[in-house]
């Protein structure tokens, strides 16, 4: 993902990209975006029940970012289509302890993390500030038409994918130090051996 201006971890979809952005931008027009992110190495136990829910947490995080229109975790809205039996994520015992079959809730059932990969998506808008003239009313209620003039971005949601990574980064940092001042447990090192 860091080998390419979109963020993408599938290299083949680049150049459609490049093209679909071109054709924007010589439009004088922008797209919108969907950015996923998943943080993995999130022991159990994050979060709260009731107040302070992961998911809850993470999606207002998520829609605090400019441009943000919508923030799904796990499946999201695609949950909505789906049977109990289907979008449930069942367990087994496997080596070291239950598995997960699935992860359709995106890390996070009843406001706490399962240890699986936390996943969201975040919706950007395409942006207002485009060179097309679009309606408006200026001050003294009459109608004009609006031309904005400077920077353009074709498409803002790639801008935002290092702040979504960063709001994310931030909430489970805030869940990590709740979680280790109510259990009294030691620093969690991602990667690395558990506490420290």
């Amino acid at each position: 993902i860091n080998e390419n201006p979109y963020w993408s971890p599938d290299a083949a979809i680049i150049p459609v990209w490049e093209e679909h952005l071109e054709t924007v931008r010589k439009a004088g027009s922008s797209t919108g975006a969907v950015v996923e992110v998943e943080a993995t190495g999130v022991p159990a136990g994050w979060g709260a029940p009731l107040y302070g829910k992961l998911d809850a947490e993470l999606a207002s995080a998520l829609m605090s970012i400019n441009a943000a229109k919508g923030v799904e975790i796990g499946e999201g809205f695609a949950s909505a289509a789906l049977s109990g039996e289907d979008n449930a994520d069942q367990m087994r015992m496997g080596n070291d302890g239950p598995v997960f079959l699935s992860n359709h809730a995106g890390g996070v059932l009843g406001g706490l993390s399962t240890g699986q990969p936390v996943v969201a998506r975040v919706a950007f808008k395409p942006t207002s500030s485009i060179l097309t003239p679009r309606q408006s009313v200026n001050e003294a209620g009459e109608q004009i038409d609006l031309r904005t003039k400077g920077r353009h971005d074709p498409c803002v949601g790639i801008r935002g994918v290092p702040v979504v990574e960063a709001m994310t980064a931030c909430v489970l940092a805030d869940a990590f130090l709740r979680h280790r001042a109510q259990t009294g447990g030691g620093a969690f090192v991602p990667g690395g051996q558990g506490r420290v």
